[in-house]
């Protein structure tokens, strides 16, 4: 009997389902056959980057409609749960899975937010650019090193993990989606 697998993607505000990072997980998580679920945000504050209490709000946003679209959910049917967020989705996950509803699901974080890191995480891989302008990328890799997160950083690269050199960039999504599919699979990263 197979396991019974899920997915839940969440984005970041202005990263959603069809950008490379998260189309071509998605893609790995049905071909490894993943139920998936895809949460999309509605209504988010624009201009946020720099500005901390638009910041904050954004991520409760993002949680209360994580929460609205997972309250029928049955995670238990699961034997497998795989949360994989971009950005302010990160923050709705690691709060949704860790500190309000205790799942027990591997979790994949893209370009994570240092607000990310205010909730506790088990079974983390996550990826960040080091000219990330959203992020303050020493203290994200702080904060991953302090809660053994494995940090994958990659050099000029910004908030979507680019850094407008095409061959590059599609060289860095090559390297974390194989980075991601190892992890996913449980052969370490």
């Amino acid at each position: 009997m197979s396991k019974k697998k899920l997915a839940v993607i969440f984005p970041g505000i202005g990263y959603h389902k069809d950008k490379p990072l998260l189309y071509y997980a998605t893609k790995l998580v049905k071909g490894a056959g993943y139920d998936v679920i895809n949460i999309e945000y509605h209504d988010m504050p624009q201009k946020i980057k720099g500005n901390a209490a638009m910041m904050k709000m954004a991520a409760e946003l993002a949680y209360a409609q994580t929460e609205e679209q997972l309250k029928d959910v049955e995670f238990t049917e699961y034997d497998d749960v795989l949360f994989i967020g971009k950005s302010i989705g990160t923050v709705a996950l690691s709060k949704w899975c860790a500190s309000e509803h205790e799942i027990n699901a591997k979790q994949v974080w893209y370009t994570p937010v240092e607000a990310t890191f205010s909730y506790t995480a088990d079974n983390v891989v996550a990826f960040i650019g080091d000219a990330d302008p959203w992020s303050d990328v020493n203290v994200i890799k702080a904060k991953a090193e302090a809660y053994g997160i494995k940090l994958f950083s990659y050099p000029g690269c910004n908030h979507s993990l680019e850094t407008g050199n095409v061959s590059v960039d599609i060289n860095t999504i090559h390297e974390v989606m194989n980075l991601t599919e190892d992890f996913i699979a449980g052969r370490g990263v």
